[in-house]
This record gives structure tokens, sequence and C-alpha cells, in this order.
């Protein structure tokens, strides 16, 4: 039964892989020009190859027969023409081919980024950091693969054998019909062959490359913490074990290359054979004559150029293919809350949640029929116990996720019929994690407001209680941050993200946890600026701390009754 069950699931490979390659084609059309100029000069670059051997049989006969079709001069000149033909045509095939390669790839990173952006960060968030990079940087290289050595190579060795099967036939139609034969063996049989043995093992690779990329990019983010608690040998066993399942499917991998390799010489050799045999045959039998049985033979012999390519793609589409569907399922997956932009603008007035409640992907519940009121000019303090879902809360305001029950509104209007860019623009947002960018101070600030003078970026920073640090570093403002803020205390790293949220200079600020990590006199300065902020803008302040949450109008605590 299980025997059956295999049988039965291979196809279904098969047939997911040439869908994937299928859509990958379709992304080549804007660029069928460059294509069609790269099937063009590859077709006469092989011919010129083919041609070559063949002239050297021509001149054979040119000093052996009384009444050659070429001379012997005419075979020299041709010989230098054709070695000249096939230079210059393979490089303008080659040339053209890694052109639309490269152009493609670079359209396709761009929708890779613009797809993480829709897709962030509620789609993204639990999605391992190392996965999205080996998607981003690996798996789209290995859609190389089909770009540049695979469409074109196809049209080539359709052509090209077509051409050589009438050139064939033109001596006797069996000895085209051998040429024929083998080509469909070599060029179509041997690479469904391949993929079909091949099974998932291209998706295995890029699966168990994915998973080594996020745990080397966990293992040295916690590098200090193995060395503090001494857990090295244990993560170099996870480490080993790890790299034994990569190895294992990257020699299954390698296995079926070598595999479609040897199968590929033995059919070609036998080919090579058979045409030898066959055309003897047919010169013994005089059906054709000694120079139909020599072109014949060579001309068969020096053709399977093309058709060896389109045999190599069976091993090697294996990894392309996992890789493109890995890709494609990226692009082509739907955003939790889809981007609005058609809806009529507005301007901030209050804000409000009417019997919210939500849950994760994971069905573990967060918030159960909340509701709130945001009333303009005001401070809303935010309590409540660890998981009682006050940073969900945040969220959901920002449209990061969408509720499952109840309305989220703004200024009297469904979150849901806002367009983003003026949600983004009526909302600073600060989390409890600060990311900052290898940059300088100044530009990691200057997120917050794309553009913003170096006047407003300083008053941003006084409000955050930064100023005066960042003048006693030597560099000022111009100090690079080093590799996600490591040169900098968390304190620092969450006082530079407040500077963000007050230069973004949004009516509505959503503040979780904003004063965790600061000292008493950093904390009074802050709340300090947060209470003048609220003579024009509406503050939330997310807290554990009862010296944060003094400041605020109104006080509101979520219980922690459902678990989460």
């Amino acid at each position: 039964m299980r025997m059956k069950q295999t049988k039965q699931q291979a196809p279904k490979g098969l047939r997911t892989q040439l869908a994937v390659l299928l859509k990958l084609l379709m992304l080549v059309r804007p660029l069928a020009g460059y294509m069609a100029l790269a099937v063009a000069a590859g077709t006469l670059s092989f011919l010129a190859a083919i041609l070559i051997p063949v002239f050297g049989g021509f001149g054979i006969l040119s000093v052996t027969q009384e009444t050659p079709p070429f001379s012997l001069t005419t075979v020299c000149v041709c010989l230098v023409a054709f070695a000249a033909a096939r230079a210059v045509l393979r490089y303008t095939e080659q040339r053209t081919n890694h052109y639309i390669a490269f152009t493609l790839l670079a359209e396709i990173r761009d929708k890779v980024f613009a797809a993480l952006r829709r897709l962030c960060p509620a789609k993204l968030e639990g999605r391992r950091r190392g996965d999205l990079i080996a998607l981003i940087t690996a798996d789209v290289e290995l859609m190389e693969v089909f770009f540049a050595h695979t469409v074109s190579p196809v049209c080539i060795a359709l052509l090209t054998e077509l051409i050589m099967v009438i050139f064939l036939a033109h001596y006797h139609l069996l000895l085209g019909l051998a040429g024929l034969l083998a080509y469909l063996c070599v060029g179509v049989l041997i690479p469904l062959i391949i993929m079909k043995r091949g099974g998932d093992t291209g998706e295995q690779v890029r699966r168990h490359a994915a998973d080594m990329a996020s745990f080397m990019l966990e293992s040295i983010r916690g590098l200090d913490e193995t060395i503090r608690y001494q857990d090295g040998e244990a993560r170099a066993h996870r480490l080993r074990a790890q790299s034994a399942l990569l190895s294992r499917a990257q020699k299954k991998l390698s296995d079926l290359t070598g595999f479609d390799a040897a199968l590929t010489d033995a059919v070609i050799i036998a080919a090579d054979l058979g045409m030898l045999l066959l055309a003897a045959k047919l010169y013994l039998a005089g059906a054709v004559g000694f120079d139909a049985a020599l072109i014949s033979v060579l001309a068969l012999m020096s053709s399977f150029g093309p058709v060896t390519a389109l045999a190599a793609l069976g091993s090697t589409l294996q990894n392309t293919a996992a890789a493109a569907e890995r890709v494609l399922s990226l692009l082509s997956e739907k955003p939790e809350t889809p981007e609005i932009t058609w809806k009529k603008p507005l301007t901030f007035s209050g804000a409000s949640c009417k019997d919210l409640s939500f849950s994760y992907r994971d069905g573990r519940p967060v918030l159960s029929h909340i509701s709130m009121n945001f009333p303009q000019n005001t401070v809303i303090g935010i309590t409540g116990q660890s998981g009682s879902g006050k940073s969900t809360l945040l969220k959901l305001l920002m449209r990061f996720w969408a509720p499952e029950i109840g309305m989220v509104q703004i200024s009297g209007r469904d979150i849901n019929r806002i367009n983003t860019p003026d949600l983004r623009a009526m909302e600073s947002y600060m989390t409890q994690e600060t990311h900052l960018f290898m940059d300088t101070i100044a530009n990691n600030i200057r997120i917050g407001k794309p553009g913003a003078s170096n006047e407003e970026i300083e008053a941003a920073c006084k409000k955050a209680a930064l100023h005066d640090f960042i003048l006693s570093l030597p560099a000022g403002y111009q100090t690079q941050v080093g590799e996600l803020g490591d040169t900098l205390s968390g304190g620092e790293r969450q006082r530079i993200s407040l500077a963000r949220a007050f230069l973004h200079d949004a009516p509505f600020m959503l503040l979780d946890e904003p004063t965790s990590n600061l000292d008493s006199l950093n904390e009074a300065v802050i709340l300090k600026a947060l209470r003048e902020e609220a003579g024009d803008k509406t503050v939330v302040l997310v807290t554990h701390r009862l010296s944060t949450v003094r400041i605020a109008d109104t006080v509101c605590a979520l219980d922690n009754s459902l678990d989460g």
C-alpha cells in the first residue's frame, strides 16, 4: 500500500514543478523581443558548431571523391567562418540571456520587498528571519537558472533539432526518424524521468537550507548568551544535526545529477552507435551513398549540444522549481489587512473601539468585548498584567491586525474605510522593541519624518531627553549606532524610538512602555514632554509603571482573565 502511495505522489510533484515553471515563463513576456534575439543567436550558434565537423566530413570527401560537394578551399573558408560565427553568436546569446535574467531578478526582488511591506507585520510575525533572508537572496538567485538557462535553451533545442531532423531526412527518411528519436530521448524523456525520480528533493534542499540560515542567524545573535550559560555544546550538536539533514538532501540531489549525466551520456553513445549501424546498413543496401552515410553520422554526433542542455535541466530545475515556489507563494500571499487608498481623507478627532475581540492565528484569545474611547487632546493610560492584550490593542488601532468581532473607529469612521497612508500619518507608534539601522543617530531618528531638518530632529530629541547625551558623543548626531544599535544601551535605543515618534508629530500617539528602560530623571523629562504634547494630541500610554501612568487623564485597566 505504501508503494502505491509513492507512485501516486510523484506525478503530483512533477505537475507542481511544471506549474511553477509555467508561472515563471509568464514573467518573461515583457522581454519577449530580447528572448527572440537570444533564441535566434543561440540556434545559429549551435548550427555553426554542428557545421564545423560536418564540413570536416566534406573536407574528407573533397580529397577522396572525384566530384565532391565542396572544394577543399571552400571547406577551409567555411570552417573559419563557422568558428568565428559560433563565437560571436554564442556571446550574443549568453549576454542577452543574462540581461533578461538579471533584469527579471531585479524586478522580482522589487516585488518581494513590496510583498514583505504589504504583508508586514501581521503575516510576517513569527516567521523566522533566516528563512526570509534565504528566500530573498538564495531562492531569488536560483531563479536565474530558469531565465538564463532554461527558456531560450528549450526553444533553441526545438529549432536546432528540427532543422537537423530535416537535414538528416533529406538523405533518407530513416536517418531523420533515428535522429528525431535520439533527440526526444535525450531532450524530453530523460528530463521527465529525472524530475519524476527527484520528487520533492529540491524542496527538501531549500527547506533545510532555510532552516540552517535561520539557525545560524539565531546562533550568531545569541552568541553572548551561549557563552555566558555554557550552551555551546548543545548548540553545536543542533548545528551538526541541521547540517546532516541538509547534507543528506544535497547528496540526494547530487546523486540525481550524477545519474542524469550518466544516463544522458549512455543514451547519446547508444544513439551515435545506432546511427552508425543504420547508416552503414543503408549504404550497404545501396539506399544512400558514402557521402550521405558519413555526413549523417557526423551530423548526429555533433548535434546533441542543445538537447544535452535540456537533459541537465531534469536535475538543476529541482532546486529552481522549489525556490521559485517559495518566492511565488510569498508574492501571492494575501495581507491580513489590505492597503486602502481610495477613500476620502479625514482629519483626526478622536478614536474608539467598540465590543472588540481578537485571537491570534494559533487560536489564543487576547481581547474579549473591549470598548474604549480615546478623546482628542487627552492622555489615556492602559495598564494590566502581561498577556492581557495591551500591545495587541495598539496593533489593532494601527490596523496591523483585523479584529474578529467589533470595530475600531477613528474620527467616527471605521478604520477599514480609512486610507492606509492617512492612517499612518495620523498615528505615531512606539513599540517595546526598538529596531535601529546601521546608520547615524540622526538618520535613524529621521525615519520618523523623511526629509526632516536638523532643527526638527534636535527638537524631537530634547523632548525624548536625548539631546544632551548625543552632544556628549564625539561625532554627535553623526555617530554610527552599529548593527542593530549594539553600541547603545537599552535606554538610549528606547529614547531614539521615542524621538522618532515625537518627530513624526502625529495627532494620535501610541506608546508601548515608553519609559520601561529609563531612570527616574529621564522619565520625568519625557513625561513632562508627553503631558505638553497632550495639548493638541491624543496620547495612549501602555505601561506597567505607576509613575508613568500618573500623567494620564484617564486610566483603563485590562484584566488577564483570558490566559493570553
